[in-house]
């Protein structure tokens, strides 16, 4: 098949270096563009990453010698240029939502793990097992661009694919109310233990924005296409706290939940066990084969024994017991740059694609 030409805006940071090594090998896609700030642009990409490459494995042969062009400057030479994009930038929120905006109207669709954009009402906000029928307002968002082919997707934040992929398939029995803790790594903030040695042996219990982000996400990854947009679900009821803990990467939640129809804990397993999304149906290349693992072992989920599951796109569940206050508590975890970040947003592009809401350009 004719791979797709893909652009990687904000590649010189985490999450953009990620892309860059997901493109490696990829048998759909194929690297055709690196973008970063106008201070990098014109610099060899293995020159601009020198000295922050945090990736654990080394930088793409195929990237060492790309010119970077500079993501604000060059949209119409980029988008000639690929068939669509993927975009890491870091700048404010104003500024991202309008130059993602001004990608898609020059046709380029954009496959986005910033949060700007994630509460524009015809924006589909994807967790591709989950809530994949949401791509279909995609043509609603075009009737208000003006666009053919150009439109911005984008993937859910990374906490809450540490619970909302276990919790998904349990809303068959009415989920009414959630609680839940997350432990976040320090990958999530972009951070290594070299650069963050403040992190070792160290706590903080506050992550800026991430907790109304984890009590709000989820009723819109839940929520249904309605007259162009996308309308929340409702219930249930969410409260969150979110720490940052001294972890690398892979993000851990501690999850309450009560139910109107109030299952048995062998049907939440049979749940997870038999729960297959779309992108299994289609066999995605990123997509897990299995992408709910339960383990009985108590000690069960662990970041670094298990964050890595079927290349770090799989989500770990364990401790299911019953609570004096909920229903039920279980711990569950997910890769957060993987998962949670470049490999979903990946997983998000291969079902457009699959999907037909991005071609190949002629």
């Amino acid at each position: 098949m004719k791979k797709y030409k893909v652009g990687v805006i904000g590649g010189t940071g985490m999450v953009g270096q990620r892309f860059v090594t997901l493109m490696q090998g990829h048998p759909w896609f194929q690297l055709a563009a690196i973008a970063a700030s106008p201070r990098s642009a014109g610099k060899r990409y293995e020159d601009a990453v020198a000295g922050r490459w945090a990736m654990d494995t080394p930088i793409p042969d195929e990237a060492k010698d790309m010119v970077l062009l500079s993501a604000q400057d060059d949209v119409a030479r980029i988008a000639s240029m690929v068939d669509f994009i993927f975009s890491a930038v870091d700048m404010k929120k104003e500024e991202i939502q309008a130059l993602e905006e001004a990608y898609a109207r020059h046709e380029c669709p954009v496959v986005s793990n910033n949060s700007a954009h994630r509460w524009t009402p015809d924006v589909p906000m994807v967790i591709p097992e989950v809530n994949p029928e949401h791509i279909q307002v995609i043509e609603a968002q075009r009737k208000r661009l003006g666009t053919r082919r150009g439109f911005i997707a984008v993937k859910s934040n990374c906490s809450i694919q540490s619970y909302v992929p276990a919790l998904s398939p349990l809303r068959q029995f009415g989920i009414e109310k959630i609680l839940v803790c997350t432990y976040q790594a320090i990958s999530g903030a972009g951070k290594t233990f070299e650069t963050w040695p403040e992190m070792v042996d160290n706590l903080i219990p506050y992550i800026g924005g991430e907790e109304e982000k984890s009590e709000q996400e989820p009723l819109k990854v839940w929520g249904r296409v309605e007259n162009g947009i996308i309308v929340n679900d409702d219930p249930p009821a969410i409260t969150a706290q979110c720490l940052r803990v001294p972890v690398s990467n892979g993000h851990t939640a501690a999850a309450f939940v009560s139910f109107k129809n109030k299952p048995t804990m062998d049907q939440m397993k049979q749940a997870w066990e038999k729960f297959k999304g779309r992108p299994q149906e289609l066999n995605l290349p990123t997509a897990p084969q299995q992408f709910l693992h339960y383990f009985e072992q108590p000690d069960r989920p662990q970041a670094k024994l298990d964050r890595d599951l079927e290349g770090g796109m799989a989500v770990s569940i364990g401790r299911l017991r019953p609570d004096t206050q909920y229903d039920y508590k279980f711990v569950s975890l997910s890769h957060n740059t993987l998962r949670g970040a470049a490999g979903g947003a990946v997983l998000l592009a291969e079902l457009l694609c699959a999907e037909g809401y991005i071609e190949p350009r002629a």
